[in-house]
């Protein structure tokens, strides 16, 4: 039998939502086709469609009204409608999603590149508990941070203090960036922790927690801190309280949010803000306050750490550590984290181009590849040449990762913007000693692309 997926969703996620997964699902069954039917309604996802299913089905039917990510159903066919499409033409639906059977997407990509993507994918889907919720509020977060990081340093073209006087373009771009965008930094990633958790019944109460935590001058850790919390009551209001039929909508739009809000709200203000804020400008001291040879340490942790997993639970830490100060005007820690980040691509890169017996022909044309990645700053570059050979490239990749970033600490460099690789560096005044910040990635690269011809044998071209 056939096997046909399908995605409902509607903006209030009450009604229209489940009338259409009820027309798909009376639709596939009279015409003898399996059909699986993931609704994300106000209460959340439920009969959530698994790897498996997806799999097994020969196309995909989105009936929403509201975005829907379709990025786990890539390589397969889709068929696009809105909910009450899919409510009055069902049968028209299935007609045309069984019609596409066998037909691929028509995306366009690389064999490398695709294996890069595969290998985030498959780290996302094995992403489990604390991990997976911390690491869903940073993904969404990160855009906030970038649009606001690359923003504020263009507001430095016309000098590092020029945003003061206001009515200029300088002060409106930092307005944009340091203003709006950074301020909203803390609240998204509380929020999408707690959305994580407890899906939207989370949202309201996550977000509010972490602009609570951002007045309380808790910074990112309070605001981490206020997104599991209101994650969690969400999550527990969600599953116990319990309503007539008839009252079931006003659970995930006015229960729910309302009380969750208060006891995330007064849990911070009472007991759990105060402390965390004094565990953070303990931090914030600390950094600012370090010798160099303390900073050097840190820099070389960080950059092992973006080197070790790639784009992992490690390399995630460190960079998370290292977008949560930029709210707090510390800039070191980022600048030492990117340039570690870049290093192990362009390494790979580099080596297959100084020592191109020790690779493949299909890896030396891989590190075309790679090289526009370790430029771009996407660390998961490295991910095809480590699976291949984990145990000579990762210890390669570690070191010169390490070096790079401790060289950035040890040169003071800062940097403004969390992301964009080698095309930020051409920001004025967005990256501090920039010279020596460019020597730094150089030797780091080099340093990866040496250690590779020391541990890897000539391999045997036939």
């Amino acid at each position: 039998m056939k096997k046909i997926v399908a995605v409902t969703s509607c903006p209030t996620g009450i009604a229209h939502t489940y009338m259409a997964a009820e027309a798909l699902q009376k639709a596939a069954k009279e015409q003898g086709v399996a059909i699986k039917v993931e609704t994300r309604g106000s209460i959340g996802v439920e009969n959530e469609l698994t790897p498996a299913d997806i799999d097994e089905a020969v196309a995909v039917i989105i009936a929403a009204d509201a975005k829907v990510d379709e990025e786990k159903f890539q390589g397969k066919p889709i068929v696009r409608s809105s909910t009450g499409e899919a409510i009055k033409n069902a049968k028209t639906l299935i007609d045309k999603a069984l019609s596409l059977e066998g037909k691929a997407s028509s995306r366009q990509i690389t064999d490398f590149i695709r294996e890069v993507q595969e290998r985030k994918s498959e780290r996302r889907s094995q992403a489990t508990g604390f991990y997976k919720h911390l690491m869903t509020g940073v993904s969404y977060m990160i855009p906030f941070v970038v649009a606001g990081g690359i923003i504020i340093a263009l507001s430095f073209i016309f000098g590092i203090e020029a945003f003061k006087q206001e009515g200029t373009l300088a002060a409106n771009l930092m307005r944009i960036g340091g203003g709006s965008a950074f301020a909203l930094m803390v609240p998204i990633l509380a929020g999408y922790i707690a959305f994580s958790i407890a899906d939207r019944p989370g949202l309201a109460p996550g977000i509010i927690g972490g602009m609570l935590a951002t007045q309380m001058g808790a910074g990112f850790l309070g605001g981490i801190v206020a997104g599991f919390l209101a994650g969690y009551v969400a999550k527990f209001l969600r599953d116990n309280i319990k309503l007539p039929a008839g009252l079931e909508g006003l659970k995930p739009v006015l229960i729910i949010p309302l009380i969750s809000t208060l006891i995330v709200g007064l849990l911070l203000i009472y007991v759990i803000g105060t402390p965390v804020k004094v565990i953070m400008d303990g931090l914030e001291h600390w950094l600012t306050s370090m010798s160099r040879g303390n900073a050097v340490i840190l820099g070389f942790i960080l950059g092992a750490m973006m080197a070790f997993d790639m784009g992992g639970p490690v390399n995630k830490a460190a960079y998370t550590f290292a977008v949560g100060l930029l709210g707090s005007n510390i800039y070191e820690p980022q600048a030492a984290v990117m340039a570690a980040g870049m290093t192990p691509p362009l390494g790979l890169a580099l080596a297959t181009l100084l020592f191109p017996k020790k690779f493949t022909s299909e890896e030396r044309e891989a590190g075309k590849a790679a090289a526009v990645l370790g430029i771009s700053f996407i660390t998961e570059g490295a991910i095809p040449f480590a699976a291949s050979d984990p145990f000579r490239v990762i210890p390669s990749i570690v070191a010169g990762s390490a070096v790079a970033g401790a060289l950035s600490m040890a040169f003071n460099a800062t940097l403004r913007a969390p992301h964009g690789g080698i095309f930020v560096l051409a920001i004025p005044n967005a990256v501090g000693h920039l010279g020596l910040y460019s020597l730094s990635i150089a030797i780091g690269t080099l340093v990866t692309a040496l250690m590779v011809s020391l541990l890897k044998p000539n391999k045997e071209i036939k």
